[in-house]
């Protein structure tokens, strides 16, 4: 039986908490292609979409191309994780190959899985949403909300009591949304009001709990939003200008960090204890310097750290916005950084892995190259390190 959040798992997007941290220990500094590799494992057809990890299996979508017609088998895959062996493939939906475009940074397989005791729950955005068994058996499946996507789907779900909530960002009349996690029926689904021209984004919702009060908070284009996970009623707000918003919340001292998205992106801190409209009120500090895109941020006690989509990362006092350290790490980054035994574990697009040791003064202990693309996130279990690139998945630990 798995129990989501066991130290050594890593059931869902950035890990036990949703926000980036394993309890592992004794993970490598350095690999390449050869070294540290305790294996690597070719995976069909594409997809951006990291890997959950729990009691020796790992869980990865994928969108394989269908022999003799023009769609795609939107697929679950289930693998050994001490040999990488793949133990069962199962087909979920499909797709045509015609469908919506995605964008050359995306796939349509992007969303991560999410592990809960015996269950798996694979996400494909606007094609739809699935239950599994651990033994691929699928228990339910609902494709009925519908809606028209920008660049395809990105953002992963998360789980609350029974609910399953994910943000539904397209083209025009946004909305976020509760499926029934026992039967994968439509427990409620609130419009996201928001006034921006561009109303499509692909971030992951964060649970947290303020006050004895769950909150899901979802940001959107030009909105972050807090709602009742049994509801959907919106808790609090607040109005920024930005859109394309992709990166996981992060939560700590109170206070919610979010990133706001294109053209130029910002770094918010908001305390999370309002309600209504709390742009005026609650936004403790902002910041646009080395402010990401793409890559979540990372909270690691009283430190913000940050890895802009250009490579320069970043250190900030997480209480005051304060500056510590602002350096180069090198390379595109998409994937979000993952704080482990100490020290800080970055990606870039062309698989170049750069370790910081996790602290106020920088201080750089290794760079590791696997030279193919990825810009899936680090899942880390079991002392080792699972890293999906555009055809394979490495498992990474000390030899």
């Amino acid at each position: 039986m798995i129990v989501s959040g066991q130290a050594e798992d890593w059931p869902e997007f950035r890990g036990p908490t949703g926000q980036g941290h394993s309890s592992s220990r004794n993970l490598p500094n350095e690999w390449s292609s050869a070294k540290n590799v305790a294996w690597k494992q070719a995976i069909p057809g594409q997809g951006w979409s990291s890997p959950a990890v729990a009691a020796g299996r790992i869980y990865l979508t994928a969108a394989v191309p269908s022999e003799g017609d023009s769609n795609y088998s939107l697929r679950a895959l289930c693998l050994d994780a001490d040999t990488g062996k793949i133990r069962w493939d199962q087909d979920i939906f499909s797709q045509s190959r015609s469908a919506p475009g995605i964008h050359k940074k995306n796939s349509h397989a992007s969303a991560t899985p999410i592990l809960e005791r015996d269950r798996l729950y694979v996400h494909f955005g606007h094609q739809g949403t699935a239950c599994l068994d651990l033994n691929g058996k699928v228990l339910w499946r609902n494709s009925d909300l519908k809606y028209n996507p920008v660049h395809g789907n990105g953002g992963s779900p998360c789980l609350t009591d029974d609910a399953l909530i994910f943000s539904c960002d397209g083209a025009s009349d946004p909305f976020v949304a509760a499926l029934d996690k026992r039967d994968g029926k439509v427990l409620w689904k609130v419009d996201r009001i928001s006034n921006a021209d561009k109303k499509f984004s692909f971030s992951t919702p964060l649970l947290i709990t303020v006050n004895g009060r769950k909150q899901v908070i979802s940001p959107g284009s030009n909105v972050v939003c807090a709602f009742d996970p049994k509801t959907g009623q919106e808790i609090w707000r607040v109005r920024y200008d930005g859109y394309s918003v992709i990166p996981r919340p992060v939560f700590g001292h109170g206070l919610i960090y979010i990133g706001t998205g294109f053209d130029r992106p910002n770094v918010m801190a908001i305390r999370a204890d309002g309600a209504g409209d709390v742009t005026s009120t609650h936004v403790a500090w902002t910041t646009s310097r080395g402010a990401p895109n793409t890559p979540s941020l990372l909270l690691v006690g009283e430190e913000l750290y940050m890895v802009s989509d250009s490579g320069i990362a970043s250190c900030l006092d997480a209480k005051t916005g304060r500056s510590h350290w602002q350096e180069r790490v090198g390379g595109d980054c998409s994937a979000s950084p993952v704080y482990a035994d100490g020290k800080i574990y970055i990606q870039n697009e062309t698989g170049l892995g750069v370790v910081l040791k996790a602290g106020k003064t920088f201080q750089k202990l290794a760079e590791s190259a696997l030279n193919e693309r990825t810009l899936a996130s680090y899942a880390v279990a079991d002392s080792a390190l699972f890293i999906r690139t555009d055809q394979h998945l490495y498992k990474i630990a000390a030899q």
